[in-house]
């Protein structure tokens, strides 16, 4: 069963989006949109399906699109054209009431730079959502509390953030993010400003997390041996179009393209350890 449909998504950045949009819809590429309109071409034309309790990565050079796409999710940017559903709701369609739910309900992000609030402690801020969403406040630190222990931090919740290392504000994120609950998890390179070291062992624990929790998990990376070690299967973007989607063993025994291919080569020449 599909947790995120993309149907055919368009995203032009830029004052004559009208006239991009007209060149895109005869077979203008990207290129050609930048020169005669000014205007950049984030994502051209996307459909994809996520199923549900999956990790399904997304994966890409800078400017590929990546990000740009997974913040259509939950509406941090808004489409030039296309739908997204989310089960059965058009996420594009949903007023401000569904969209406030949808974020802090039904969908939780991740960032790369952890995006905690260095004013608060770490307690607070992995129950932060919970507050929000108007819970009681025993009920707010018992929650946080059993998540701060699941991603190892017990002994931090007194702690701020500039007290912690990067790895430990990285869990911190995490641990806010599952603390609502909620069945989507975005995670736009989450782990990417870590240490290779704290890195690794920041993707042993989420998948150690996904062995029991199921969630829908997108993430988002550059780095194709994260991709194939924590992802159910993979999409691979360039240039704001998606080229291949498959499992790992699919992408490495069968890329689309040399794009692909080079990244599998990349793999293959350096090896996890």
């Amino acid at each position: 069963m599909s947790a995120i449909e993309v149907r055919n998504v368009f995203k032009v950045f830029g004052a004559r989006e009208t006239e991009a949009m007209k060149m895109l819809s005869t077979g203008a590429d990207k290129k050609s949109v930048l020169e005669r309109t000014g205007c950049n071409v984030g994502i051209h034309d996307v459909s994809l399906s996520i199923e549900a309790g999956e990790i399904f990565v997304i994966m890409g050079l800078s400017g590929s699109g990546k990000s740009t796409l997974v913040r259509h999710f939950n509406r941090l940017i808004e489409p030039s054209a296309g739908e997204i559903l989310v089960g059965s709701r058009d996420v594009i369609q949903l007023d401000d009431a569904g969209l406030r739910q949808l974020r802090r309900n039904d969908m939780s992000m991740v960032f790369q730079n952890f995006g905690l609030l260095p004013h608060k402690t770490v307690i607070d801020n992995v129950g932060y959502g919970l507050v929000v969403r108007g819970e009681k406040s025993d009920a707010v630190r018992a929650t946080a509390c059993r998540w701060i222990e699941r991603v190892g931090l017990k002994g931090y919740e007194s702690k701020y953030p500039d007290e912690l290392s990067g790895g430990m504000r990285q869990r911190v994120g995490l641990a806010r993010a599952l603390t609502v609950d909620a069945s989507i998890l975005l995670m736009d390179e989450a782990f990417s400003a870590l240490d290779p070291l704290i890195r690794h062992d920041m993707q042993d624990l989420l998948l150690d997390l996904q062995g029991t929790l199921k969630k829908t998990i997108v993430f988002i990376t550059h780095d194709i041996d994260e991709a194939l070690r924590i992802g159910a299967r993979i999409a691979i973007m360039r240039d704001g179009r998606l080229i291949q989607v498959g499992t790992p063993t699919e992408i490495l025994e069968s890329p689309a393209d040399d794009y692909v291919r080079r990244f599998v080569d990349k793999r293959v020449e350096t090896p996890m350890h």
